[in-house]
C-alpha cells in the first residue's frame, strides 16, 4: 500500500482519491461516511431531545475494523482536560489508523460558534454579538484563533457559523446568529469562515436552509417561506460565505419547506448548491437529521430509506453517530435498492477532503504538539474583550447619565448581575456540556458585571439585590431591591436571559419564546425601579431583543449586550463607567410591543405601519442603531453620474468626522431603496457598510463601490435580474436615520444574473489630516 498512487502526495487529490476508492470495498467505503459520538448516552441522558433513541449501541473496535469516516466532539461531550484530550485523540487516532486496511484516521469536529466549546477553552461572544460590531476583520482574527486552537489538540472541522437570517425574534436560536439582515450576516459569516479557514480547520455553514423561518419561531417547525424570501433573504449568506469565505463544508437543516425536508431536498443540496453555485466540498447532516427522515418528516419508512433519500439529495456524511448510513445503507446497496455509485460519489467527497487536510499521506502524526495547551491564552482573552467592547450598543441615553460618575451611590439590581453565565450563549461550554456536571468547575475566569462594576468604579458605593430569579413567577424579592435603589444615586438594572438548552433556558437551541416580554417577573422589578424616582440604567443580557415600549422615556440610560462572553462583564462595566466608548450598531430591531411577530425591518410597503391596521410594528430602536459619547458630523457627500448602465457601478463618498472630546468609532451604513419593480422590494435593505475608529477631531473620507449587480433580486421569473429604473441610495447612522441621499437611474436592458456577480459593496475610509 505504500507504494500505491493514492499515497503519492506529489499526485493530484482527485487521483489519489479515485485509486484509493478503486481498492475500497463497500464496507470501507460507507464507514467513510458516518461518525461515531464516544460518550454520548444511549440511554436518555443526553444534551438533546431524540438523541437516546436515535444512538445505537456499538463495539468501537469492531466498528472501525473497515476505517471511519469522524469522531464526533471528543472535547465538546464532557470536562476534558484540553492536553490529556488531545493525547486521548491521538490514540483514538491511532487505533482507528490501525485497524483499518488503508491506515486513514477519522475527521475529528467540534461545535466552535462562540468558541471552542471545550472545557477551559476561551468563550467569546455570541454571533449576535459580532453583528453588532459590524467589524467583519475582528470576527476573521477572532476565527482564525478558534481554529488555531482547535488545530493544537487535533480537531479538524468545526461547525459553525450560523448564517440563518432571524425572520422571528421569539426563535431561540437568535443568539447563535449575526442579524436580521442578509447582507450583515454574509459579510460577518464569510468573515469568520476565512479565520477558521486559514487555521487549516474546515468550516461548515448551518443551517442550509431557512432553519430561521420556521412557523410560530419554534425550533424545527416547518418553514413558511416564499420562493423569493428564500431566495432574496436565506440563501444570500450562504452563497457569499462559500464564494468570499471559502467554506469546504455546508450541514443541511432539520426543517422543511413547502413539504420537502432539507435532509432530503436534491434541489437544494445538488441543483443548487452544486451545480449552481460550484460548491465541491462535503455537506454533512445536522445531527441524527438523516434518521429524522423517519422518525420525525416521516418520508421513509426504514433507516435504509431514510439513507438512500439523504444520500441521493446530496448529504455526504451522517452525523453525529451511525444510524442509517452503515449496516443499513451497505445491505440496502448489496440488495440493489440504493445504487453503489451514490456511495462513491459521497465516499469520494469525503476522502478528497481528508486528502486536503494530509490525512491520506505517509507521514500524517496524529501526536499533539510537545507545548503545553493553553485554550484560553492571554491573547484570546484581550481579543475576546475587544469584541465584547465592540459590541455593546448604548440604545439611549437622553440625559446622559452615562458614563456614571466615579463616586456616586450605585445600586445593581437584577437577576443577570452576579452571575457569571449571565455572559455565555448557550453553545459556550459551561452553558452546554456542564449542567450535567455541576461537581467540575468552570474552567475559566468569568467576572460577573456586579464583580466588574466594583472592579471599574473603586470610589463608587456599589450595593446588590438580585430582585427575582430570571424566569420563576416568585417577585418576593422586588421589595429589597426597591430599597437598595432608593438608598442610591442611580441604580443599575440587570436583566436579560439564561442560555440553555431546550426549555432549560429563556434562550438558545429549543428555548423559543410566545412573546418578547421580558422572562419572569423581570418588568414587575424594572416598573418598581422606576418607580422609586431614581434614576435607573437599564443593562439587558440577552439572547434576542426584548419589547422595551413600555419604559420609553421612563429610563435614564438603556445598555443592550448580546452575551458579550467570558470578557463581557469588564466590557460593559467600561461603558458604563466610560472607559470605553459605545460602538455597538444592533443587528437586530428592538420592538415597541411584545406581540406582533414576526418582524423585522426588512419589509415592503405593506409591512409598514398605516392606516389599513391599528397595529404599529415599527420597532423602538430600528437595525443599524447605537449612540456613542462623542459625536460625528457626515459631510461633503460625493457622487459620480447618477445615469448608471445596469452592469455598471456608481462610487459614493462621504466625510466623517469626529467633533466630540474623545476617541470613537462610527459606522456609516448604506442602504438601497427601490421605489418602483415588478415585484414588492423592502423599503430598504444594506447593501453596505464601514466602521471608523476617529480620534477627538479626526475625519476620514469613506467610499461605497456600488455596482448594480447589489440591485439584484428575484423576479417573477424565478430568475435574478437587474431592472433598469430609479433607485436611491441612503447613506444612514441606522435603517431609518437617513443622512443624505443619491438618486440613480439604472439604463439599459434588464440583466439576467448568474452566481458571477458582485456580492458585495467595496469600502475604503481614507483618513484626512
Amino acid at each position: 500500500m505504500t507504494t500505491a498512487p493514492w499515497r503519492d502526495p506529489g499526485l493530484p487529490a482527485d487521483v489519489r482519491v479515485a485509486d484509493l476508492l478503486s481498492r475500497m470495498t463497500l464496507e470501507e467505503k460507507t464507514a467513510q461516511l458516518y461518525g461515531v459520538w464516544v460518550g454520548a448516552g444511549t440511554d436518555g441522558d443526553g444534551v438533546a431531545p431524540h438523541q437516546h433513541e436515535m444512538s445505537d449501541d456499538f463495539d468501537f473496535d469492531e466498528l472501525i475494523r473497515h476505517g471511519l469516516g469522524q469522531l464526533t466532539r471528543p472535547f465538546g461531550t464532557a470536562p476534558v482536560d484540553p492536553e490529556a484530550g488531545a493525547r486521548s485523540l491521538a490514540r483514538a487516532q491511532r487505533r482507528i489508523a490501525a485497524s483499518g486496511r488503508f491506515g486513514i484516521p477519522a475527521l475529528a469536529h467540534e461545535e466552535c460558534l462562540a468558541g471552542f466549546t471545550a472545557w477551559r477553552a476561551t468563550a467569546y461572544p455570541v454571533p449576535l454579538a459580532w453583528g453588532a460590531t459590524f467589524d467583519p476583520e475582528l470576527v476573521a482574527e477572532m476565527a482564525r484563533r478558534i481554529g488555531a486552537d482547535l488545530r493544537s489538540v487535533g480537531v479538524h472541522q468545526g461547525l459553525a457559523p450560523v448564517l440563518d437570517v432571524v425572520r422571528d425574534p421569539r426563535w431561540g436560536r437568535v443568539e447563535e446568529t449575526i442579524g436580521e439582515d442578509p447582507y450583515l450576516v454574509g459579510t460577518i459569516g464569510a468573515a469568520y469562515v476565512r479565520g477558521l479557514e486559514s487555521a487549516g480547520v474546515v468550516a461548515t455553514l448551518k443551517h442550509f436552509a431557512g432553519y430561521a423561518s420556521s412557523a410560530g419561531a419554534r425550533n424545527l417547525a416547518p418553514v413558511r417561506a416564499g420562493t423569493r424570501e428564500f431566495a432574496d433573504v436565506t440563501l444570500p449568506p450562504f452563497e457569499l460565505a462559500l464564494r468570499e469565505g471559502g467554506a469546504r463544508s455546508v450541514m443541511a437543516a432539520y426543517t422543511e419547506t413547502d413539504g420537502v425536508p432539507a435532509s432530503a431536498d436534491m434541489t437544494l443540496l445538488t441543483e443548487l448548491l452544486r451545480e449552481e453555485w460550484g460548491f465541491t466540498g462535503t455537506v454533512v447532516s445536522d445531527y441524527f437529521g438523516v434518521g429524522f427522515l423517519q422518525t420525525l418528516h416521516r418520508v421513509a419508512g426504514t433507516d435504509a430509506e431514510a439513507a438512500h433519500a439523504a444520500l441521493a439529495a446530496g448529504i455526504d456524511v451522517e452525523l453525529p453517530t451511525l444510524k442509517c448510513y452503515g449496516r443499513p445503507l451497505a445491505e440496502a446497496v448489496g440488495a440493489g435498492e440504493v445504487p453503489e455509485s451514490l456511495v462513491d460519489r459521497a465516499a469520494g467527497r469525503v476522502l478528497l477532503q481528508k486528502c486536503e487536510l494530509g490525512l491520506l499521506d505517509e507521514d500524517w502524526r496524529p501526536e499533539p504538539p510537545e507545548r503545553s495547551v493553553d485554550l484560553d491564552s492571554a491573547a484570546n482573552r484581550a481579543l475576546a474583550r475587544r469584541l465584547a467592547q465592540e459590541s455593546v450598543v448604548l440604545l439611549d441615553n437622553p440625559d446622559r447619565l452615562l458614563p456614571l460618575a466615579p463616586d456616586t451611590r450605585v445600586a445593581v439590581v437584577g437577576p443577570r448581575a452576579a452571575d457569571p453565565l449571565a455572559m455565555l450563549g448557550c453553545y459556550s461550554f459551561p452553558s452546554h456540556v456542564l449542567p450535567r456536571h455541576p461537581e467540575v468547575p468552570t474552567g475559566i475566569e468569568i467576572a460577573p458585571l456586579l464583580e466588574a462594576l466594583r472592579t471599574e468604579l473603586p470610589d463608587a458605593k456599589v450595593t446588590f439585590a438580585q430582585g427575582c430569579e430570571v424566569a420563576e413567577p416568585d417577585p418576593s424579592g422586588i421589595e429589597e431591591a426597591v430599597a437598595r435603589a432608593a438608598e442610591a444615586d442611580v441604580c443599575v438594572a440587570v436583566l436579560g436571559d439564561r442560555a440553555g438548552l431546550f426549555g432549560r433556558g429563556t434562550s438558545g437551541e429549543g428555548c423559543d419564546a410566545s412573546d418578547l416580554q421580558l422572562p419572569g417577573v423581570q418588568a414587575d422589578l424594572l416598573d418598581a425601579l422606576v418607580e422609586t424616582g431614581v434614576p435607573v440604567v437599564l443593562v439587558l443580557l440577552t439572547g434576542r431583543p426584548y419589547a422595551l415600549g413600555r419604559w420609553q422615556g421612563r429610563l435614564g440610560a438603556v445598555v443592550q449586550a448580546f452575551f458579550p462572553g467570558e470578557e463581557g462583564g469588564p466590557a460593559v462595566a467600561g461603558v458604563l463607567s466610560g472607559r470605553v466608548n459605545p460602538s455597538g450598531r444592533l443587528p437586530v430591531s428592538v420592538p415597541r410591543d411584545p406581540g406582533g411577530q414576526p418582524w423585522t425591518y426588512l419589509q415592503p410597503p405593506l409591512g409598514l405601519a398605516g392606516e389599513v391596521s391599528n397595529l404599529d410594528p415599527t420597532p423602538l430602536y430600528p437595525f443599524g442603531h447605537g449612540r456613542s459619547y462623542t459625536a460625528f458630523t457626515w459631510e461633503d457627500v460625493a457622487g459620480g453620474d447618477p445615469r448608471v448602465p445596469t452592469d455598471g457601478s456608481y462610487e459614493l463618498s462621504v466625510t466623517v468626522r469626529n467633533t466630540g472630546d474623545r476617541e470613537g468609532a462610527e459606522v456609516v451604513q448604506l442602504y438601497l431603496h427601490d421605489p418602483v419593480a415588478s415585484v414588492t422590494r423592502p423599503d430598504v435593505r444594506l447593501i453596505g457598510y464601514r466602521r471608523v475608529t476617529l480620534p477627538p477631531g479626526g475625519a476620514a473620507r469613506v467610499t461605497f463601490h456600488f455596482h448594480a449587480d447589489l440591485a439584484s433580486f428575484t423576479a417573477r421569473s424565478g430568475h435574478r435580474v437587474v431592472e433598469p429604473g430609479a433607485l436611491e441610495l441612503r447613506l444612514a447612522a441606522s435603517s431609518t436615520d437617513v443622512r443624505h441621499t443619491r438618486r440613480l437611474t439604472l439604463h439599459g436592458p434588464q440583466r439576467l444574473l448568474g452566481p458571477a456577480r458582485h456580492l458585495v459593496c467595496e469600502t475604503d475610509a481614507r483618513p484626512l489630516g
